[in-house]
């Protein structure tokens, strides 16, 4: 999971430069701050990867944390998301980002329940047979 959680921050870090960068270009009338916003959230991401690859004793606890993270950005892009689009449907820059970010989280977020459930079951199956459901 350190890989994906590390792929996952790479994603969200291209997408937040990308933004700001090619904002002008892509219809914005101006470049903000706030286009890094998945920026913001990928690099804590990376070093997250990073570090319970270094550290596999915190890995757990490493995992744990990156998915919540994870979770907040994806509840925060969504949920910015869904208010545009009822508020003032348009289709723009800040929209497709914030679409993109809730779909990279989501996944992302779905892909390390699903690891974290694989690594329970496997733990509890390697313990002791009889405590199995």
């Amino acid at each position: 999971m350190a890989k994906a959680t590390m792929l996952c921050g790479m994603l969200l870090t291209l997408l937040g430069v990308i933004c700001y960068v090619f904002a002008t270009q892509l219809g914005a009338t101006d470049r903000s701050v706030t286009a890094l916003i998945p920026t913001f959230l990928g690099v804590p991401l990376i070093l997250l990867g990073y570090f319970s690859l270094i550290k596999p004793t915190l890995r757990m606890h490493l995992m744990h944390v990156a998915v919540t993270l994870g979770l907040l950005g994806f509840l925060a892009s969504a949920g910015r998301f869904i208010s545009v689009m009822v508020r003032k449907p348009n289709i723009g820059v800040g929209t497709v980002a914030n679409l993109i970010m809730a779909i990279i989280c989501g996944v992302f977020v779905a892909a390390c329940v699903r690891s974290f459930v694989a690594a329970r079951r496997a733990r509890t199956a390697d313990v002791d047979p009889t405590l199995r459901p």
